[in-house]
C-alpha cells in the first residue's frame, strides 16, 4: 500500500497553488483543496480556520519560492536591490493564476521575511535615508509591482492567455472618436514586460531624486 505524505499545512499550500492555476482564486475552494488531496475537507480546518488563512500560508509559500529564486548580493547598492526585488516579486507573482490577488492583503504565517527586510532597510539607510524614508522606498516600489502585476493578469491571467474582451482592435475602432485613448491601448494592454521595467525605473529615479541619493 502506498503511503501518502503526512497533511501538514505547507502540503496543503503546495497543493492549493498547483491548483490555483487551474481554477482560479474564485474556483480555489477548501473542499476542491480537499478533493485534490484526496480526504474529507474537514480534516483541513484542523490547519485552516478559513479560506484566508490558507490565503495566508499561500503568500508565505510564494514568498519562500520568491527569496530561493532572487540571488541577492550583500554589496549591492540601494538601486541594485530595487530592481533585484521587485523584478523577483513579479517573477513570482506571474508564476500562479491570480497570484498578485493572492499576495496582496495576505499576511505572512512566519517570520521569513523579517531578515530579508532587516537587510534592505538596513541598506538603506547606510545609504542615508532614515528608517521612516527607506520604509516609505521599499513600500512604494514594493506596491507598484503589485498593482501592476494586479492590472496584468487581470488582461493575461497566465503567460500566454488574454482575457475575452482585452482585442486591441476592437477597442480601437470603439474609441476612434479619441484619437489618443485609442492609440494608448498598445501602450496599456501589450508589451508588460518592458512598461514593468520603465515603470520601476521611474519609481526608482523618483525616490533617488526626491531623497537625494547617489
Amino acid at each position: 500500500m502506498e503511503r501518502r505524505a503526512p497533511l501538514d499545512r505547507r502540503r496543503v499550500a503546495d497543493t492549493a497553488l498547483r491548483l490555483l492555476n487551474e481554477v482560479g482564486l474564485d474556483g480555489l475552494t477548501l473542499r476542491a483543496i480537499a478533493r485534490e488531496l484526496d480526504v474529507k475537507a474537514p480534516a483541513l480546518y484542523w490547519h485552516f480556520k478559513d479560506k484566508q488563512a490558507l490565503l495566508d500560508e499561500m503568500a508565505t509559500e510564494m514568498y519562500r519560492r520568491m527569496v530561493a529564486g532572487t540571488p541577492l548580493d550583500p554589496a549591492d547598492t540601494w538601486r541594485e536591490r530595487l530592481l533585484k526585488t521587485n523584478r523577483g516579486l513579479r517573477a513570482a507573482l506571474l508564476g500562479y493564476r491570480d497570484g498578485a490577488k493572492v499576495f496582496s492583503g495576505s499576511r505572512f504565517t512566519g517570520l521569513e521575511h523579517a531578515a530579508q527586510m532587516e537587510e534592505n532597510l538596513r541598506l538603506f539607510t547606510a545609504a542615508g535615508l532614515t528608517l521612516a524614508q527607506a520604509v516609505r522606498a521599499t513600500t512604494t516600489a514594493y506596491l507598484f509591482t503589485l498593482g501592476f502585476v494586479t492590472e496584468e493578469q487581470g488582461v493575461q491571467p497566465l503567460p500566454g492567455e488574454r482575457r475575452e474582451g482585452y482585442d486591441l482592435d476592437e477597442r480601437t475602432r470603439l474609441m476612434a472618436g479619441f484619437p489618443l485613448t485609442a492609440a494608448a491601448g498598445a501602450e496599456i494592454f501589450t508589451d508588460y514586460e518592458r512598461h514593468f521595467e520603465e515603470g520601476l525605473a521611474l519609481v526608482i529615479a523618483g525616490i533617488g531624486a526626491t531623497y537625494r541619493l547617489d
